[in-house]
Parts: structure tokens; sequence; C-alpha cells
């Protein structure tokens, strides 16, 4: 019996949202992230994706039962976020992941083990596929949504907030975002010194491994199409997924087709390996699978600044993530008004380990000058934020430093 008291703040905290992402500026970011995704020239937008939650007193949840606990943890975070007024658009709907059963253990049938790790710590993985033989252990990927655990999870989901939230439930397949990169769940299978090796040692049977993962992953995708299980709350692009050339997002849809779709993918494992090898090795497998969508944004904490030109050879792609160890000048000459230039400034630099407005106002008047005479389609996304030293006004502070620089380099 779920506590009346309890609900009331889970609901609360619902209307809250609800009213937020009602508000009439939510559609005036929704046009301008329209623009700027199809490359019309707008102001450089501005994306929180982290903020080191855990630190700050707003994430304190007063709710003990375990289910409303976890509504009311993403409730007060949603609306955390919404108080930083960047330009992040806030749906109003909630949105649930479908019961999808993997085969086997894991998304590959095999089991990965990490040592040592913790909430707050990294740790070792300890790779399954440790001999050539290994292989023939992996599992072809079968899309497959739990209809009855599935539809038990909404009518929980909606008891408590459908009345005041719609529920929208996402059924698009496993295999997407980091279990759809290949470079993610490969480096975690053999790893990512013996991939190396691989390279050189047993470059065929590194091509099987990787066909495999291709092949897999495809097949996936295609069940879920058969399926109808690609809906418009499945876009996927470290940003807000909005273009003109694409539907919008959406709580419930028909279904649709991966062309109608965003796909993010990305090569963080590979940040290593030289544009020849990353492209023999990775990004010719990519490309079958990221050709069947609509738009593609690529890369996230990985340096690029190398491999700009063999992503090129996707005629899709639309996003090119410039992490912090990326040379942005270098990354602004060869990107140009092509795509968009998705600035990614350290954390740190930012916010992580001391506030210094001295040095944020240097380095964003500094990289965002180098977009600007690149005429580059740039936005800037504060993220990987793991500290601010329980300083959360250093958030505050930063977006108003941020739309300073803006307001004085373009005039708004």
């Amino acid at each position: 019996m779920l506590s009346s008291r309890e609900l009331t703040v889970v609901r609360d905290l619902a209307k809250r949202y609800a009213e937020e992402a009602a508000r009439p500026v939510q559609n005036q970011r929704r046009d301008l992230w329209r623009q700027h995704n199809s490359l019309v020239r707008t102001r450089p937008l501005i994306y929180v994706r982290a903020f080191a939650w855990s630190e700050l007193p707003e994430s304190r949840c007063v709710c003990e039962d375990p289910f409303l606990r976890g509504l009311e943890g993403q409730l007060r975070q949603k609306l955390f976020w919404a108080s930083l007024e960047d330009d992040s658009v806030f749906e109003p709907w909630f949105v649930m992941n479908a019961v999808k059963p993997t085969p086997g253990e894991g998304a590959w049938g095999l089991p990965i083990r990490w040592i040592g790790r913790g909430h707050d710590t990294a740790g070792i993985c300890e790779s399954p596929i440790r001999e050539p033989e290994d292989l023939a252990r992996m599992v072809m990927p079968e899309h497959r949504v739990d209809e009855p655990a599935t539809q038990a999870r909404y009518d929980r989901i909606r008891e408590t907030l459908g009345d005041v939230l719609p529920v929208s439930v996402d059924t698009s397949p496993v295999w997407v975002s980091w279990n759809g990169d290949i470079s993610t769940c490969i480096a975690q299978l053999r790893g990512l010194e013996q991939i190396m090796w691989d390279m050189m040692d047993r470059p065929e049977w590194l091509h099987q491994l990787l066909a495999f993962m291709r092949d897999g992953i495809l097949k996936a995708h295609r069940e879920a199409e058969a399926a109808g299980d690609w809906r418009l709350n499945a876009h996927g692009n470290q940003a807000m997924p909005y273009a003109q050339e694409l539907r919008d997002p959406a709580a419930d849809s028909e279904p649709v087709q991966r062309r109608d779709l965003w796909c993010f993918c990305a090569a963080q494992e590979f940040t290593g390996i030289g544009p020849a090898q990353f492209d023999e090795f990775l990004f010719q497998y990519q490309l079958p699978i990221l050709h069947k969508f609509g738009l593609v944004a690529y890369g996230c904490c990985e340096d690029l600044t190398r491999k700009i030109d063999v992503l090129r050879q996707l005629p899709n792609l639309r996003r090119i993530a410039v992490s912090p160890m990326a040379d942005v000048a270098a990354c602004a000459e060869q990107i140009g008004d092509d795509y968009v230039f998705s600035y990614r400034p350290s954390p740190s630099d930012m916010v992580g380990y001391s506030w210094d407005e001295a040095r944020v106002r240097r380095i964003l008047r500094r990289d965002l000058g180098i977009c600007q005479a690149n005429g580059c389609h740039v936005d800037i996304t504060l993220k990987d934020v793991e500290t601010v030293q329980g300083e959360g006004q250093r958030l505050r502070d930063w977006m108003r430093v941020t739309r300073e620089v803006i307001a004085e380099l373009h005039g708004e």
C-alpha cells in the first residue's frame, strides 16, 4: 500500500514539471533547435547534460517506497535542470523503458564482470572473450518486448502520474546508443588493449567479430521495425532532437522507420587509435547501421580531431562532438558550416575544481571566437560534471557567464 503522503509528494512534483513543460519558452526552444540542427544560423545554444546531481541538496528524496522514490528522483532532477534556464526542451510527458529481455547474459550473451567498481569509483572490466574461439559463444541479438511485464510497469506509473503527465513507453531495441555503437561493447567483451593487439596479430579474426556485431545490431533494428517498436520517442542525438527534416519527438505515435529518427553513435574507446585503423576496424562497421537513420550525431568524449575526414563518408551526418580533448581550432577549420559543431568545454575548467569567472570567460571567448571565425553552427554542452564541490551556485554562475559571452560575440 503506497503512503498517501509520499504519493502526494510525487504528484506535486509531477504537477510542477507539467507546468514547466507547458511554458511558452519550450516552443521557442523547439524552434531554435529545429533551425540550428538544420544548419540555419542561430545564436549558440546551451545544453546542460550533467551537474553533479548527487552533491546538490535538491537531489534529496523523502519517499521511502522504492517505486515512488525512483519517480521522485527523476522529477526532482528534471525540475532542477529546468531551473538552470539553459536551452533544453522539457517535454510534457514521462518516458518509461519497456521491459526488453536479452538472450543469454547481457546484450551479447556473455557476462561482463566489473571488479572494484562502485557508484563513485572506477573498476576493472573482466572481458569474457579471452581466446579467439570464444567468438562462438556470443549470441545473436533478438529484439523482444516482454509485454506483460511492460504493461504492469506502465499501469503502475500511469496510476501514479497519468492524469498529470502522459506516460510514454520506449520500445526501441536494446542495441542503440552504447549497446549499438559497437565500440563500447567490443571494448568490454574483448578488452581495449587486446583489441589493439588483435589489429596487428589477428586482423581477420577481429573483422569476423566486428561483422558479427554489425549484423546483430542490424538484425535487432530490423526486427524492431517489423514489430512497430520504433516510435517518435526514440530519437537520440545527445542534445535536443529537433530538425526541420524530421518529425518532432512525441509521447505516443504510430510506428516509424529508422529513417524518421535521429541516431547517436560514438567511438570513445577508439580515441587512441589512428584514423586509418579507426576507419577499417570500426567506422566501416558502423556505417551500414547509421545509413538507415534520418540524421546522425557522432561522438561523445573521444577526440575526433584527426577523424573528421573519415566521418564525412556518412551522408546523413549532422552533428560532430568536439570534446575537451579535441583541438578546437583544427576541428572548427575542418567542420566549418558543414555540420553542427557540438562544443564540449572541460567540466573541470568550467565548474569542477573551482569557480574562476575570469578563466571561464577567457576559455569561452577563445573557443567560441574560433567557431565564429570559421562560420560554425555551434552549441555548447556542459557534460560529465562529476563535482561542483557542493557549490550548486557554480552552475547558475556558469549559465550567466556563458550567456554574457554569447551576447558579447553574437549580439544576442
